[in-house]
């Protein structure tokens, strides 16, 4: 995500008194993503943000803690159907092995039976 845009975001949970107050998870979230794939030094990423260090390591040590309490969601597994496409078993038969593995960086397996479904798939999540 952009930073000029959580920047936003996080300026409807400034309190009267400068504070960041009631952050909502959806937004801890964000926060979180965008700091891990800041590849910049940190003094940047808090001043893109507008806010200290104080308040920023607050928001980001509380998404870190929702995160590992399994509150984003991150381990759910979902089947997702292709029309047209067929079980693997059906693929074997006679035909050589056509699927492709995505690995992510936290362990998660994706497998894809055709290439091109990879494809569309890296394409979207970029």
């Amino acid at each position: 995500m952009d930073t000029v845009t959580l920047k936003k975001k996080l300026s409807a949970y400034i309190s009267d008194g400068g504070y960041l107050k009631n952050v909502s998870d959806d937004a801890l979230y964000e926060v979180l993503i965008a700091w891990e794939n800041w590849t910049g030094n940190s003094k940047d990423f808090y001043r893109s943000l507008g806010f200290s260090q104080r308040q920023m390591a607050s928001l980001i040590g509380k998404a870190k803690k929702l995160k590992r309490n399994g509150h984003f969601g991150d381990s759910e597994f979902k089947v997702l159907k292709i029309e047209g496409a067929g079980t693997a078993s059906e693929q074997s038969q006679g035909k050589p092995c056509s699927a492709a593995e995505l690995v992510w960086a936290n362990g998660q397996l994706i497998r894809f039976s055709d290439i091109s479904n990879l494809i569309d798939f890296l394409k979207k999540s970029a």
